[in-house]
């Protein structure tokens, strides 16, 4: 019996986007759902009841939810072409950097990019300090996981797109020319076949991301 496999995310989520290169990784095939969360379907609720958020894998119908949760259930469902190492202290380095991107690097990054005066001053260090670990991770590397893709570099992914739109719409230099290993791996990531067809359409996040940053901007 064939596999059934479906994935609830948005057109421009950087957590669905993740699963979508995990999944043409390993060459899964899948049927994309598009969600509109300021109306949630059924289905969404149906599947994730507790968070009501995307992105949801549904194989076989059985949801799985959270996106680092999803793309280790696909390493492990399916093994070719595999995005976490072996060796278990590879593998939870792997695991640490993935958390450090959301838990710590996105944050400061959101926060540089919203905010004003003080608070974004405070922002921007952290963000500068935080890719300084970045910076200090790529050394002697092609990807984060090396020779070649794998979960960290999932991960990360968002860099490669947000970076510029985020400095695009508030004209503020973030990553500029003082960590080139870092400048280096996102042109590579980005022109890989597996990703460079996947990103969002850019004159429509230009517009999401002009219009949540006007949001945030002091009133004249």
């Amino acid at each position: 019996m064939a596999e059934e496999v479906k994935l609830l995310k948005t057109w421009s989520s950087r957590f669905g986007l993740r699963v979508v290169w995990a999944l043409k990784l390993k060459g899964i095939p899948y049927e994309a759902i598009d969600e509109d969360l300021s109306n949630k379907s059924a289905l969404l609720l149906q599947y994730n009841p507790v968070h009501k958020k995307i992105p949801v894998l549904v194989h076989n119908g059985n949801p799985i939810s959270e996106s680092l949760v999803i793309l280790e259930y696909i390493d492990e469902t399916w093994k070719q072409n595999p995005i976490l190492p072996q060796d278990p202290l590879h593998r939870a380095r792997e695991r640490f950097w993935a958390k450090f991107s959301d838990e710590k690097l996105l944050p400061s990054v959101w926060g540089a990019f919203t905010k004003e005066g003080k608070d974004r001053e405070e922002a921007m260090a952290a963000t500068m300090e935080n890719l300084k670990f970045v910076e200090e991770e790529l050394k002697g590397k092609k990807f984060f996981s090396g020779e070649k893709i794998g979960l960290v570099d999932l991960v990360f992914g968002w860099l490669a797109n947000l970076i510029s739109i985020f400095e695009e719409v508030s004209g503020f230099n973030i990553v500029g020319e003082g960590y080139p290993l870092l400048s280096a791996w996102m042109q590579e990531f980005s022109e890989l076949p597996v990703i460079k067809d996947t990103w969002p359409p850019r004159d429509k996040m230009i517009i999401k991301y002009q219009a949540r940053y006007d949001k945030y901007q002091p009133a004249k």
